[in-house]
């Protein structure tokens, strides 16, 4: 018996019973669709992350207060010693820096009229927008004078002012932050969130202004900032800027031990590093746990297709009678056993894609699967059908034809 003739008897067995074949399938189909939606969904995640990491503005630096045992214990009151003077220090005293943003982001109430919206209120300096590479919707940001004279002005948000004004002009309004009242001289355009801050519905005010009129002074220091944002002149001055930066605040700080830091700092390099070993591992977790799926597909394969050898034995002994030989039965029930893996795993690989699409609509993360992962796990769904279906196969041409013609 040629190829082709096995190839065409295993179709007619298989559509003999449709049923079956379809539920048989249904475990490949379920595993095959979860790996590729999984796999791109991580894909997204990833890609979102790393577009967040790098809209942060280029050649960036980022100085938070605390040494990295004491962030990764995690539950442990950071020291308030990262304050406004040293980001002015960095300013004034590091060469490979050009600019240089400190940042304190409290919640606060805010109300206009009637109106009301709690929001992240972020208390920063002028350099602020460069570093963060955002851009002014309309007016102006915060000035130096603003900072000096601790002025009651306001920069909002795209979307909270539209939620606080609706289709009245913002800029010129008075709104009230924690019931104090500030006048709007801004507002961004649409920046969407970093670092866990929502920057299109928080409002941006002097820091000066929020330590002395809505956080008060926090730290013994000065004027506590959550972290420094320092931009580097260029990409090969990264290593000179941080450098620099930590030597000063060692000096500032009084530290002498470099084991006793109170500060550290990252880069977007170690950020986007950090971020693609987390969603890279995620990914892989991901997939490892709908690939269980698969395993249960092919084992349900190999449980129908010993069904199958039972029931078929008359069809066998009867076979073997008029000389089918041992390799002819195995090749059939092999082929039977690849087909339904192959068939699931190309109907589990269009739902698995349909499912990237809907994920991209549902979730602000560009779900993609790359071909490669496709080839893989439809590989995967037509090699698990072939190791599954060598022992139900090798049984069934184990079995003595005499003995099968018995039950006739």
């Amino acid at each position: 018996m040629d190829f082709r003739e096995s190839l065409t008897m295993a179709v007619k067995t298989l559509t003999a019973s449709k049923l079956r074949s379809s539920l048989t399938m249904l475990g490949i189909i379920i595993g095959n669709a979860s790996v590729i939606s999984m796999v791109g969904l991580g894909e997204g995640g990833r890609r979102y992350i790393n577009e967040q990491l790098q809209s942060l503005g280029p050649n960036i630096l980022f100085i938070v207060p605390g040494n990295r045992e004491t962030r990764r214990l995690g539950g442990l009151e950071l020291a308030r010693n990262l304050v406004l003077a040293d980001a002015e220090a960095i300013a004034e005293q590091v060469p490979s820096v050009i600019d240089v943003a400190a940042e304190n982001t409290t919640p606060g109430l805010i109300s206009f009229f009637n109106r009301n919206a709690n929001a992240s209120v972020i208390g920063t300096n002028p350099a602020f927008i460069t570093v963060r590479n955002f851009t002014m919707d309309q007016g102006r940001f915060i000035s130096d004078l603003d900072l000096q004279r601790t002025s009651a002005v306001a920069v909002l948000g795209n979307s909270l002012a539209e939620r606080l004004f609706e289709d009245q002009v913002a800029l010129g309004q008075s709104l009230r932050i924690n019931n104090i009242a500030f006048e709007v001289v801004g507002v961004l355009e649409l920046q969407g969130s970093n670092l866990g801050v929502n920057y299109d519905d928080a409002v941006i005010i002097p820091i000066t202004t929020q330590a002395s009129r809505i956080v008060g002074r926090t730290s013994p220091y000065g004027i506590e900032v959550s972290f420094i944002s320092a931009t580097a002149r260029n990409a090969d001055s990264m290593q000179t800027a941080e450098f620099q930066i930590t030597n000063l605040l060692r000096l500032r700080h009084g530290i002498v031990d470099p084991d006793e830091d109170d500060f550290f700092i990252q880069n977007q390099d170690t950020l986007l590093s950090i971020a693609d070993t987390i969603t890279s591992a995620l990914t892989l977790m991901l997939a490892a746990i709908a690939s269980i799926s698969l395993l249960v597909g092919g084992i349900g394969i190999m449980n129908i297709m010993l069904v199958s050898v039972r029931e078929r034995t008359q069809e066998i002994g009867l076979r073997k009678a008029v000389g089918a030989s041992r390799n002819d039965i195995l090749i059939q029930f092999l082929i039977e056993a690849i087909i339904l893996s192959a068939a699931g795993g190309a109907i589990g690989t269009l739902l698995g894609i349909s499912g990237i699409g809907l994920l991209s609509l549902l979730t602000p993360f560009e779900a993609s699967a790359s071909v490669s992962v496709i080839v893989i796990a439809v590989g995967i769904s037509g090699s698990i059908g072939l190791f599954f279906g060598v022992i139900p196969a090798r049984q069934a041409a184990k079995l003595d034809p005499i003995v099968a013609l018995r039950s006739i």
